[in-house]
């Protein structure tokens, strides 16, 4: 008896958790005119889902955290969205799964390059929710741009 009781409730369960799966939703929305076409403003995530925090990164190198391409903001970002992409796919997710990037700059007069940088780096997929911050400075003496993200996606 107990024996069966055990395999209806593991089945079950199994049931339960693939339907789970499968309800897992990534939506994003734009509510104003201004962010079409620069980012979205909000993304819903419905369902169980794997969160992926990544830290601040930028164009360090990652054996001795030397800075790659110095004065150039461009290469910089290229490297930073770069490194996040392995990032990633090293978690089972994509760029597409990102809910929400912070970016990081030494200068505001760099925000055509980093929306440049943000174009070829996302082509046809949606942009994520974004928040761009001026400061002073970063991490490393030569860093220009330095980005952190969230993805989610179906947990397992």
């Amino acid at each position: 008896m107990f024996p069966r009781l055990l395999a209806t409730a593991v089945i079950a369960l199994s049931l339960a958790t693939s339907s789970a799966f499968a309800q897992f939703k990534k939506e994003n929305f734009n509510y104003s005119k201004f962010a079409k076409n620069a980012f979205s403003e909000a993304v819903v995530i419905t369902g169980p889902a794997k969160m992926i925090y990544l830290a601040g990164i930028g164009s360090e190198d990652p054996d001795d955290g030397s800075i790659h391409h110095k004065d150039n903001f461009l290469e910089q970002c290229r490297m930073s969205w770069a490194k996040i992409k392995k990032a990633l796919e090293a978690n089972g997710a994509t760029l597409a799964d990102i809910v929400k990037a912070t970016t990081y700059v030494t200068d505001v007069r760099y925000r055509d390059e980093m929306r440049q940088c943000r174009q070829e780096t996302f082509k046809d997929l949606p942009l994520p929710p974004h928040t761009f911050l001026n400061v002073v400075q970063l991490a490393r003496p030569g860093m220009m741009f330095e980005v952190d993200v969230v993805a989610a996606v179906a947990a397992k």
